[in-house]
């Protein structure tokens, strides 16, 4: 926030900014459909990989709209990973074999090149949501508090 907002400011403007975060997670889910009707082979699984990780920090920016943006990409980062390296256990792999849901939310098998994309959705995020918000991690000073 920037000009004096405080948590009545956040209050005023967060079913706005959850508005916009529920459509910024429906428009990736599109892309990511996109990018798997339309690409093959590893560019549209590393896309898909980037995509995931955009459409985890929109949802976190729906359930917590006044977050700083390096949080909610942070976030959305650290979900994406958890996720990969519990890959590493099996249960995901076990889980997809009888549900979609699961397949999609989880994957089935763990492979390290996903961590990498995960960051760049992240960052891709970060950066989309800090220009949206203009005050991206710049610390607040105590005049803008």
């Amino acid at each position: 926030m920037t000009g004096g907002g405080g948590p009545a400011a956040v209050s005023r403007t967060a079913p706005r900014a959850r508005a916009v975060a529920a459509g910024a997670a429906v428009l990736t889910v599109l892309a990511g459909l996109g990018v798997r009707a339309f690409m093959d082979g590893d560019l549209a699984k590393y896309a898909g990989d980037a995509l995931y990780t955009v459409l985890i920090c929109a949802l976190v920016a729906v359930l917590a709209p006044g977050a700083r943006p390096v949080v909610k990409a942070g976030t959305a980062l650290a979900f994406s990973w958890a996720v990969e390296l519990l890959q590493l256990t099996g249960v995901p792999a076990d889980l997809s074999r009888h549900s979609a849901v699961a397949r999609l939310v989880l994957g089935s098998t763990f492979n390290a090149p996903d961590l990498f994309w995960y960051a760049v959705g992240a960052g891709f995020a970060w950066a989309v949501t800090a220009l949206a918000t203009s005050d991206g991690c710049v610390p607040r000073t105590s005049a803008s508090r």
